[in-house]
């Protein structure tokens, strides 16, 4: 598939977003275009290298490295030494990763993944998750979206990523499908989640951040699969737990994923100084 144009939306504090595992910047539209409606925001959602969409993985090997890479290049050619970082899921441990690198002015973590150590359980249900789906990709990658409309095909599909039975509308499930099934990255990344640790010295994280979590998470499921995160970020982190919505919440939920990242931005920005006329 042909590289896309990333989102690049508004004006201001500028707000990187960093989209999930299989999925892509379409994910993250609604969600842009009301941060960039606020006048507030300059918001840019790109597509991740191995994802429909993005570049193409120069190696066998893809680690999160390369991710983190490429972000920072794209960061840099938009003139931004700095961002406020958002990420969901893949997202999330990019956005960590970024922080570590010194790019992030703050951290909204969104159901990440990476919370676990290099044998943990939580690491293998994860991967064994993703590789039990592994069929249903490839009879999706067949058929195209008209395997939505077999029986009981929907509820499979949004199982994963939402709370409610309905899931997401039906253009952004089939933008879901269309993405999953063009990831080159699909195996790379299972190969390189089981050969590594997840994230580590998350207590040395220096930003301001914010753990989102859900409560119809099925993916990273609460307790066990987001304990990692809660016992080991620092205590002046701060946490909000989105009541009933799914693993990709911003497809359930735009209006309400908007409005937490604008207000954890907005208490961490410095309001600039009006310019005092000078006296005498």
């Amino acid at each position: 598939m042909p590289e896309r144009d990333p989102i690049h939306l508004g004006s201001g504090e500028p707000i990187l977003l960093l989209h999930p595992f299989l999925c892509s910047q379409n994910v993250w539209r609604t969600v842009a275009e009301q941060l960039a409606d606020t006048g507030r925001f300059e918001v840019f959602a790109p597509t991740m290298v191995g994802h429909n969409g993005g570049a193409r993985a120069g190696s066998l090997f893809l680690d999160t490295a390369t991710l983190v890479d490429d972000i920072e290049r794209r960061m840099d050619r938009l003139g931004w030494d700095t961002a406020h970082i958002v990420g969901n899921s893949l997202g999330g441990w990019v956005a960590f990763e970024l922080e570590r690198r010194g790019r992030a002015r703050t951290l909204t973590a969104i159901a990440p993944a990476g919370g676990w150590g290099k044998h943990a359980l939580t690491k293998y249900e994860t991967v064994l998750k993703f590789l039990l789906g592994g069929p249903a990709l490839i009879a999706a990658r067949l058929m195209g979206p008209r395997i939505l409309d077999l029986p009981f095909a929907r509820r499979l599909a949004t199982l994963p990523v939402s709370g409610p039975a309905d899931g997401p509308s039906q253009p952004d499930l089939i933008a879901l499908v269309e993405d999953a099934t063009h990831c080159t990255a699909y195996v790379q990344l299972m190969v390189k989640t089981l050969r590594l640790p997840g994230l580590l010295e998350l207590a040395k994280v220096a930003a301001p951040t914010h753990l989102v979590l859900c409560e119809k998470d099925r993916v990273f499921p609460s307790p066990r699969g987001t304990r990692y995160f809660v016992d080991n970020l620092p205590q002046e982190a701060q946490l909000t737990r989105l009541e009933g919505l799914g693993h990709i919440p911003m497809l359930e939920a735009p209006g309400r994923v908007t409005e937490l990242i604008a207000d954890f931005v907005d208490a961490h920005t410095v309001p600039e100084r009006a310019e005092v006329p000078p006296t005498g």
